[in-house]
């Protein structure tokens, strides 16, 4: 059995062998993915340890071998988006297809300021995302592509070997902006619970004005974070109640819910619940 139910297992403050061993206890106990988020700090403490995303995933994916694997969500200003699309189909070719990609246009302008990495304002950051979502899946083509763009020109730029299938690219969104790029360039729509329901009418007008229809896209939602090191599941209707909660959220329009797990305590509070599904 498999649950449409994924979780974003905590990064920062995190080991390697707890978040492998995590990944592997999920899978088992028939988790639908697990998730990382895309951070290289701690927050105000820059001493905690903090697992880079991408690296943790690629790690998880040999790890396992049938829980999707995912981006909750990759940060558009971390990376060039070239390199992003070449790292996405090796990962999905070494994971036999279970990526996911999350994207956004980020939001920590401590941690850039730390890396040297630029912030600009939200407009040229929602700007930066919609050409990095088309370079992205032209890459994924294989290529050779040729684009002019203010931010990202591509000349002749291959990309072999095409992952089959190409992975799920999801925009995370909590603007009509955002959801107009997710509608127009993605596959679907990376939501936090806090925003879902209210701007569904706006992705899906989104989505018509694209000339697509609600079945074509895939909606993930996020259910908050929690800090690191600190139980967020105790008392959790999705360890209590986990087929009803999902029920509800699912009569909405998910196809997905990404629950939040930071400590051991949260991943054995996960596996018991499976048995009240």
């Amino acid at each position: 059995m498999t649950l449409p139910i994924g979780v974003s297992l905590g990064t920062i403050g995190a080991t390697a062998s707890w978040w492998l061993e995590s990944a592997r206890r999920l899978e088992a106990a028939g988790y639908r993915t697990v998730w990382a988020w895309d951070h290289f700090v701690g927050g105000k403490d820059r001493s905690v340890p903090v697992l880079e995303q991408w690296t943790i995933l690629a790690a998880a994916a040999g790890a396992t071998s049938r829980i999707g694997i995912g981006t909750f969500v990759t940060n558009v200003m971390n990376r060039h988006p070239a390199v992003v699309a070449r790292m996405a189909a090796t990962l999905q070719a070494a994971s036999g297809g279970r990526l996911t990609v999350g994207i956004g246009i980020g939001g920590n302008e401590a941690e850039h300021r730390a890396y040297g990495i630029g912030f600009p304002e939200v407009p040229e950051r929602a700007d930066r995302l919609e050409e990095a979502v088309q370079v992205i899946t032209a890459l994924w083509t294989g290529g050779p592509v040729t684009r002019p763009s203010p931010f990202y020109p591509l000349a002749d730029a291959h990309a072999v070997p095409v992952p089959e299938p190409a992975p799920r690219l999801l925009i995370g969104a909590a603007s009509p902006r955002g959801l107009r790029i997710a509608a127009a360039h993605a596959d679907g729509w990376a939501a936090e619970v806090g925003d879902f329901e209210r701007l569904m009418p706006v992705y899906l007008e989104a989505l018509a004005a694209a000339g697509r229809s609600r079945s074509d896209a895939w909606i993930a939602v996020g259910f908050g974070s929690g800090k690191s090191g600190q139980d967020v599941l105790t008392d959790s209707p999705w360890v209590s109640a986990p087929r009803e909660t999902w029920q509800r959220y699912a009569d909405a329009g998910a196809d997905e819910a990404v629950v939040p797990a930071r400590t051991t305590n949260d991943v054995d509070a996960l596996v018991g619940a499976v048995d009240r599904w």
